[in-house]
C-alpha cells in the first residue's frame, strides 16, 4: 500500500506543468477555451497565473491628510474590488477546465501581488516553477485597439527563453500543425517538442521550408536570383532532413498518411509564405524554433519567428 502511495506521489510529482497567464479580460478566456481543446495538454497539470498589481505605489506617497483621507478610501475600496474580480475570474476559468474533464487536482489557481514588474515576476515564476510551456494571447487586458503584441506579451516574447511559448490566437485548436523548419537546433527542438507532446492525438502534420529569393522584389535584375544550382542543393538537403524528420514522428505515434512536406522558393519574406502555407492549408497553429541558422546572437528571437507571431495574428503559434 505504501509502495503503491510513494508511486502516485512521484506521479503526481513529476507530472508536467504548463503556466497559464490569465488577467480577468475575454482574452483570457478565450485563452481557456483553446487550452482546453488541446489534446496534449490533458496530460498536464494548469496553472492559472496572474499578478496582481493592485494600487501603483506611487498613490500611497500621498500625505494622509484629511484632504487625502477619501482618496486613499476610494484606492482601498478599487484595489480591493480588482482582487475579488480577478479571484472569482479564476474561479470561473478553473470550472470551465474542470467541466471538460480535468481533474480536480490537475487545475491550480495561483494570484500574486506584483513584486517587481509583471513582466519580470511571470519570469521568475516560469523558471522557478520548472514549467514545460508559458500560455498566453498577443494582447490582455486594456489592449489598443490596432496592436497587434500587448507590451507585456512583447517583452515576455524577447525575454522568455528558457522554455517553449504557446500564443494563443484566434483560429479554434484544430487539430493541424504546420512546423515550420530550416535545419537549426531550434526547429528541430521544435519537431521534438511536437513528438514528445502531440504523437498520440491525431494530428495532421505540415513540414514547410522556404528558401527565400529576391525575384519578387527586383524581377529585372537577375543577378539578384538565386542560381539554379544552389536551390536545388538546398532542395535535396531539405528533402533529407524532411525524411529524418518524417521518420522522428512516425515514431512518436503520427500517422504516416497525416504527414506533408512543402518547400517553397524564391519568395522575398519566409514568415509571410509560412502564414501564407497555412492559410491555404487550414492549419490552427503554426509551430516555429525561436531562432534560424542566420540568427544574430544578441537577437532574443529571430526576425522569422518575431514576423510570424505579428503577421499571423489569427493563428496560434508554438515558439520553441
Amino acid at each position: 500500500m505504501l509502495t503503491l502511495l510513494g508511486t502516485l506521489e512521484k506521479k503526481m510529482t513529476d507530472q508536467k506543468k504548463i503556466l497559464i497567464l490569465v488577467d480577468g479580460s475575454e482574452r483570457s478566456m478565450q485563452t481557456l477555451q483553446y487550452v482546453k481543446q488541446l489534446a496534449p495538454f490533458r496530460n498536464f497539470k494548469l496553472v492559472l497565473f496572474h499578478v496582481f498589481s493592485g494600487v501603483p505605489e506611487c498613490y500611497w506617497d500621498m500625505e494622509r491628510t484629511s484632504q487625502n483621507q477619501h482618496a486613499i478610501s476610494q484606492l482601498i475600496s478599487w484595489e480591493h474590488q480588482r482582487k475579488k474580480e480577478i479571484e472569482i475570474f479564476s474561479q470561473k476559468a478553473r470550472q470551465i477546465l474542470l467541466d471538460f474533464g480535468f481533474a480536480e487536482n490537475a487545475v491550480e489557481i495561483k494570484i500574486q501581488k506584483r513584486q517587481v514588474g509583471v513582466a519580470r515576476d511571470i519570469l521568475k515564476e516560469a523558471e522557478e516553477g520548472a514549467y514545460a510551456a508559458v500560455v498566453l494571447r498577443r494582447r490582455g487586458i486594456g489592449a489598443l485597439e490596432g496592436m497587434v503584441v500587448g507590451s507585456i506579451a512583447n517583452k515576455l516574447f524577447s525575454k522568455l527563453t528558457f522554455c517553449p511559448l504557446i500564443i494563443a490566437g484566434q483560429h479554434p485548436a484544430i487539430e493541424k500543425l504546420l512546423i515550420a523548419i530550416d535545419g537549426s537546433p531550434s526547429s528541430m527542438r521544435a519537431v521534438d517538442f511536437v513528438a514528445e507532446n502531440a504523437g498520440k492525438d491525431n494530428y495532421s502534420i505540415g513540414l514547410i521550408h522556404v528558401i527565400r529569393g529576391f525575384g519578387s522584389l527586383v524581377p529585372d535584375n537577375p543577378e539578384f536570383l538565386m542560381p539554379a544550382e544552389n536551390v536545388e542543393l538546398a532542395h535535396n538537403e531539405m528533402m533529407e532532413l524532411f525524411a529524418d524528420v518524417k521518420e522522428k514522428l512516425i515514431k512518436a505515434g503520427f500517422d504516416e498518411n497525416k504527414i506533408s512536406e512543402r518547400i517553397i522558393t524564391g519568395v522575398y519574406s519566409r514568415a509571410g509564405a509560412i502564414v501564407e502555407e497555412a492559410e491555404a492549408g487550414g492549419y490552427g497553429t503554426i509551430v516555429i524554433g525561436r531562432k534560424g541558422l542566420s540568427r544574430v546572437q544578441e537577437f532574443f528571437m529571430g526576425r522569422v519567428c518575431n514576423k510570424v507571431i505579428h503577421s499571423g495574428r489569427q493563428f496560434s503559434v508554438w515558439v520553441i
